[in-house]
């Protein structure tokens, strides 16, 4: 995975629905994702690269330069809670069934 694979949860106040959303190859920089997200009314919870993130349940994207990806959509705001691997928890975000834990330097 390389850097310019990257990954926000973001919740939409006015609609009250959240979404975890990849880019694969879309962005040169973590700021340009999130900026475009919040230029269309969506509050950025978690943000996170290739490198930061752990999966639970979700597939990588492919490689698609102009193609968003979204993982996961729900009503509401997401859902924090906990994931165990190898013996250590990790504090993760839930959206509909899908899981992951957006940095895996926080512990829970």
């Amino acid at each position: 995975m390389t850097t310019q694979y990257f990954r926000i949860t973001a919740y939409h106040p006015d609609k009250n629905f959240s979404m975890i959303m990849d880019s694969n190859g879309m962005f040169e920089k973590l700021w340009q994702f999130s900026s475009e997200l919040i230029q269309k009314g969506f509050k950025v919870l978690e943000i996170s690269n290739g490198e930061r993130f752990i999966d639970v349940n979700i597939t990588i994207a492919e490689a698609k330069p102009d193609k968003l990806f979204v993982q996961a959509h729900a009503t509401g705001k997401p859902e924090t809670t906990t994931h165990t691997l190898n013996g250590t928890t990790y504090r993760a975000v839930r959206i509909a069934d899908k899981i992951y834990v957006p940095d895996k330097d926080r512990r829970a």
